[in-house]
């Protein structure tokens, strides 16, 4: 669970309308209306990626009066589902995919099951992408794909395509490298081992 205790304010006198705060929010937060950013408090994720960004310094991050609780509980959605749609991703649903904000694979899994069918979706119902807003975009596309969305990329800076990982390596590929000390099947073998270990009781086997 992630606590917002942050929001975004945007002073209007100084605000130029560039846009550049709108294409680079993870949750879609931000809207220009007659050339000046309006916030939708309801969807920030106190990121604080528009005030890194702004070229005119118009964008303030202030304390909210109350928190906001993100957090979308695996319990909540059938677990089979989650596994499934980890396991094709090659995730393990207990691996957490942001580092920043600690979420999980499962409670990615969860999101989309429960309808959200975008990054930004799930960005507002996870946290996930709003801590460095980054490299978490990837984990969070391969779910999707998982489960069968491909989702439209939005107009901005927001996200980058899904990069290839160790199981997309070509066959010419792995054979050119195997012989320089590169284990390409053998760490698939094990990342797929990983990927099924499930919950027993109180510990992972």
């Amino acid at each position: 669970m992630r606590i917002v205790t942050m929001l975004a304010e945007v002073d209007e006198q100084k605000c130029i309308g560039c846009k550049i705060c709108q294409k680079v929010c993870p949750t879609l937060a931000i809207e220009i209306v007659n050339k000046v950013s309006k916030i939708d408090a309801e969807k920030c994720r106190g990121c604080g990626n528009c005030n890194q960004r702004c070229p005119e310094d118009a964008v303030s991050m202030v304390k909210r009066e109350t928190p906001v609780k993100v957090f979308v509980d695996p319990e909540t959605v059938d677990r089979k589902k989650i596994e499934e749609m980890c396991e094709k991703a090659r995730m393990n649903p207990e691996q957490i995919v942001c580092y920043c904000t600690a979420t999980r694979a499962e409670e990615v899994a969860a999101a989309i099951i429960k309808g959200a069918d975008t990054p930004e979706k799930i960005s507002l119902e996870t946290g996930v992408r709003t801590g460095c807003k980054v490299e978490c975009i990837q984990p969070v596309l391969r779910l999707l794909e998982a489960a069968g969305i491909q989702p439209e990329r939005p107009d901005g800076y927001q996200w980058y395509g899904r990069t290839p990982t160790i199981w997309d390596i070509p066959e010419e590929v792995k054979h050119k490298y195997s012989k320089r000390g590169f284990y390409f099947d053998e760490d698939i073998k094990l990342l797929d081992e990983v990927a099924k270990i499930k919950k027993t009781g109180k510990e992972e086997q």
